[in-house]
């Protein structure tokens, strides 16, 4: 519902094709930041998964973890916890540059805005859950930023200029993708 602040992260909708694919990397064993389910996420210089704060070059959206606890135990999570120390670790995250995802904007979202482009909101989440509560940024619209707004969720409860609405986007500072301007 677009009127209560009940941000989830960058939720894969839909691609063009019809098949959203998730790709695996690795995360670094006690890397220190949770990483949780929808968090946006971009490919550090080592090679493995961190999260992306505003501004950031982004690769999609983290969608999971399976690894190997110290005490030999296979683990399987939707979010990623600071500091743990683990083996055989397997990230899971989404990377085609055409997935459509769902955000939620943490102000009013009019249909002037369709085109704009926006960055996300403060990292983190919610340890219950393991979902993200990453945001769209209504305030720091500009010429080039992480995310270009290309829709609305078609719901019957979220509509444009609602306090919160949610927002269908693109990555538009994708990592593996030349920056394109906005509109």
């Amino acid at each position: 519902m677009s009127l209560v602040a009940s941000p989830f992260g960058l939720k894969p909708a839909f691609h063009p094709s019809g098949i959203i694919r998730q790709s695996h990397t690795t995360i670094a064993s006690g890397f220190g930041t949770n990483i949780f389910q929808y968090s946006p996420v971009r490919v550090a210089a080592d090679g493995t998964l961190e999260d992306a704060a505003a501004g950031e070059s982004l690769i999609g959206a983290f969608m999971g973890v399976e690894f190997t606890r110290v005490d030999g135990r296979r683990a399987v999570a939707n979010f990623w916890e600071a500091n743990l120390v683990a083996t055989e670790i397997v990230a899971y995250y989404t990377e085609d540059p055409l997935i459509i995802y769902e955000i939620q904007a943490n102000a009013p979202f009019l249909q002037t805005a369709i085109g704009e482009q926006f960055d996300t909101s403060a990292l983190g989440g919610n340890a219950t859950t393991g979902l993200s509560n990453a945001a769209l940024d209504i305030a720091s619209s500009a010429a080039n930023a992480q995310l270009r707004a290309i829709g609305v969720n078609p719901a019957a409860d979220n509509v444009i200029g609602d306090a919160f609405t949610i927002v269908q986007v693109q990555i538009s500072e994708h990592q593996y993708v030349a920056t394109i301007v906005a509109i």
